[in-house]
């Protein structure tokens, strides 16, 4: 992937407000995106000096220039869930059905769920229920049914990190009828250790190509001394069996190198979050020399883009 030269695209001084919450924010970064009448819309996660986060919308009609909103998007209905909660991050955008649905990260004072969200215009997000066991994380829904089911990859968090903190080494792929009760997940892969991706975790939904699903991961080495180091990497998924991996690349795509990636809140990140095709053809596939517009928090502090094409993610899941 080669970063767009005006990197970072978003950074909290863009955040201009007057709303009491977001008045001199700390950082912006891993947005979630979509298309949205004919522009590209990215739902920010802004944090604040309370360390509060929140969703600002932003938009653009060129994929690079973004007007930012001044004010936090709303999120409706959270009394209906049964914990106390505590951060709403982490935002991933699938159009399934006419919807707009938007899965999160939800903190809470019982472990973090995968929180389910709807809306038709973005001029609110509907809670809809808590979707998965306690610690999972990284939740993207599939953009179509298969064989009448949807589909998700997720993230069970069920490694512990010396600083007591939950990670993940597995994605696997569960299925619903009805998007709010979910099956148990079959395994896609796992981390590999001693290697770039020893923790994983999936990125943007799955992208659909006549060869696959193709799907954006990202992947931690956590054997350096000095920081982890977050990457993104790539795999392909038959197209009927999403959980069976038909290939994964062995390289990264895209690994912190600039100064942007390097320092910030938690340094040596790069994360991707969105992945918006400028192409598809008649059956929904994603034509071969498409662009692919990959946006990515850097070092948990800024939004950037990294710019792919189709062909280019399927060269990279095959290369030797």
């Amino acid at each position: 992937m080669k970063r767009h030269p005006r990197n970072p695209l978003i950074t909290r001084r863009d955040i201009v407000s007057s709303h009491p919450a977001l008045r001199d924010v700390s950082s912006v970064f891993n947005p979630g995106g979509t298309w949205f009448e004919g522009r590209i819309l990215l739902l920010l996660r802004v944090q604040n000096r309370a360390r509060e986060t929140l969703f600002v919308k932003a938009w653009s009609e060129n994929g690079v220039d973004f007007q930012v909103q001044g004010e936090p998007l709303p999120v409706l209905g959270l009394e209906a869930c049964l914990h106390r909660i505590f951060h709403i991050y982490d935002p991933r955008i699938t159009l399934l059905d006419g919807i707009y649905h938007v899965i999160c990260a939800v903190d809470t004072d019982q472990g973090c769920f995968l929180g389910w969200f709807t809306t038709p215009d973005f001029a609110s997000l509907d809670f809809r229920g808590l979707v998965s066991p306690a610690n999972t994380r990284n939740g993207v829904f599939f953009p179509e049914k298969i064989d009448g089911r949807y589909f998700r990859f997720e993230r069970p968090n069920t490694v512990m990190m010396g600083d007591g903190v939950k990670t993940g080494s597995r994605i696997l792929c569960s299925s619903s009828e009805n998007l709010l009760n979910w099956s148990a997940g079959e395994e896609l892969f796992s981390g590999r250790p001693h290697y770039w991706d020893e923790l994983i975790g999936s990125g943007p939904p799955p992208l659909k190509t006549k060869q696959g699903w193709l799907h954006i991961f990202h992947g931690v080495a956590t054997h350096f001394g000095s920081a982890n180091i977050y990457q993104a990497g790539v795999s392909l998924h038959d197209l009927k069996h999403p959980w069976v991996t038909l290939a994964r690349g062995k390289y990264n795509i895209l690994e912190p190198r600039e100064i942007y990636e390097l320092c910030g809140q938690v340094p040596n990140v790069v994360f991707p979050t969105a992945a918006l095709p400028l192409q598809t053809d008649s059956r929904g596939c994603l034509a071969p020399n498409s662009e692919v517009y990959v946006y990515y928090g850097a070092a948990d502090t800024c939004v950037c883009l990294a710019v792919t094409t189709v062909q280019e993610l399927l060269e990279a899941v095959y290369a030797p």
